[in-house]
């Protein structure tokens, strides 16, 4: 990467991945001793533990509104703030209605990152590198749940106030993140979309890529100049559709993967299997461990290979994994299920993990991105919230075997996609892309 300030500004941003990551799995190391210190009843509990996903759907289903309007950094600053608040208020927390406004307030700012950042870092990034550069907030993001995760263990000693710890100490990066944010430049696309200050656009594309700063300013201009006069951009309408269908499939599929309903009820999936006592190390340290050093290898060759490749061989070794373990279950015969599971998992950040964001981030043109992207994130997060409720309810009533099943249907769906309909856009303009996607 020859532009370091281009990689400083993405790692900044990125940053908002690590404290979605973080705020997401830190609740694993303190649910106990919270229910425990206000005795909650088994749905105060589930309530407690999902608030957070609450608060990220509604984040996501809505954060394109403040990127749109206020702009990418302004937004981003104020997700700094959300996580900054939560983390404190959470910490601090008197009772469980105070607890439960604070970690609502961190889902929140959980959902609206994962619109913000990954658009802004695709609208800064040359296109050559946009992949590695938007994959920075994935491989923050998986970061992020491995540190909760080392963090919690560090902290579970401190006695009755551990969980005070676990959860206040997200305060430090919060505020890293909310300083560091003040430094890093609007995006030039919405600077001339949104403001028409094409002289600051010009100055940002100039540090960003000289050779082609000139080029690009006349590509979004030329793409700002086609909208202008036309009624406002609406994001559901026949000239979008491809974009809409492909974003939308790409998120569905993302969750009917299974991913959450593993990460999430891992410990549970390893008991089905009769492994018991070492499940939640395994689950949590080894899970986290594979999904962040695939997450790493696919952010270095997704620029190299493209999305598409790298969805072609996560498909069919997901596929392949989820099929060893349904078999496991239909013939009780748990043999290897942690080495698939660990499989399943290196796949699945080699492919989807790694790509969503990038992907979904590249497909919408400039006047509907930031609605685009949080139709993208709104879908994953509204799915993520299915899974996660209703995997353990399906699991019950018709075993693993089915669940697991069902699972690797999915996938060999989304292969279909990946081979028919996906296309691929490394190393392309975002302008280009527009052109290919859009029905004009």
């Amino acid at each position: 990467m020859k532009n370091s300030k281009v990689l400083v500004w993405s790692i900044v941003v990125a940053l908002g991945g690590f404290l979605f990551g973080f705020d997401t799995a830190v609740i694993s190391g303190a649910e106990k001793a919270i229910q425990h210190l206000w005795d909650l009843s088994a749905v105060e509990h589930g309530f407690t533990v999902s608030i957070a996903l609450i608060g990220t759907v509604l984040g996501a289903m809505l954060g394109g509104i403040p990127a749109d309007r206020l702009g990418r950094k302004t937004t981003l600053f104020w997700i700094a703030v959300l996580y900054l608040v939560s983390s404190l208020g959470s910490a601090l927390a008197t009772d469980w209605y105070v607890f439960i406004f604070f970690r609502f307030l961190g889902g929140l700012g959980v959902g609206a990152s994962s619109v913000a950042a990954p658009m802004y870092i695709s609208e800064i990034s040359p296109a050559k590198s946009r992949g590695k550069m938007v994959g920075l907030f994935q491989f923050n993001v998986v970061f992020g749940i491995l540190i909760a995760y080392f963090s919690n263990y560090f902290m579970q000693d401190m006695g009755d106030n551990a969980w005070r710890w676990m959860l206040g100490v997200q305060a430090l990066p919060s505020l890293i993140f909310l300083l560091a944010i003040l430094y890093v430049p609007e995006s030039p696309r919405w600077l001339i979309m949104k403001k028409g200050d094409v002289a600051q656009a010009r100055e940002i594309l100039d540090i960003i890529d000289p050779q082609t700063s000139e080029e690009t300013l006349f590509a979004i201009m030329n793409s700002n100049e086609e909208t202008k006069d036309k009624p406002s951009a609406r994001l559901f309408s026949a000239k979008y559709k491809t974009p809409v269908m492909l974003a939308i499939l790409f998120a569905v599929f993302n969750q009917v993967s299974g991913i959450n309903a593993i990460i999430y009820y891992s410990p549970r999936i390893f008991e089905m299997t009769g492994l018991g006592a070492k499940a939640a190390f395994l689950s949590s340290a080894g899970i986290g461990f594979v999904n962040f050093a695939f997450t790493l290898l696919a952010i270095n060759f997704i620029d190299r290979f493209g999305r598409r490749t790298l969805m072609a061989i996560g498909s069919v070794g997901v596929i392949i994994t989820l099929g060893l373990v349904a078999r496991a279950f239909f013939i009780q015969d748990f043999t290897g299920v942690p080495v698939f599971l660990f499989v399943y998992i290196a796949f699945f950040a080699f492919s989807q993990g790694a790509v969503i964001w990038v992907f979904i981030s590249e497909i919408f043109p400039n006047e509907v991105r930031a609605n685009g992207q949080a139709l993208g994130s709104f879908t994953h997060w509204f799915m993520a919230a299915v899974i996660a409720f209703s995997f353990p309810i399906i699991s019950e009533y018709l075993g693993g075997g089915i669940t697991f099943s069902f699972f690797a249907i999915m996938m060999i769906l989304q292969l279909i996609f990946v081979w028919r309909i996906m296309p691929e856009t490394k190393g392309t303009s975002l302008e280009r892309t527009d052109k290919t996607m859009v029905m004009h």
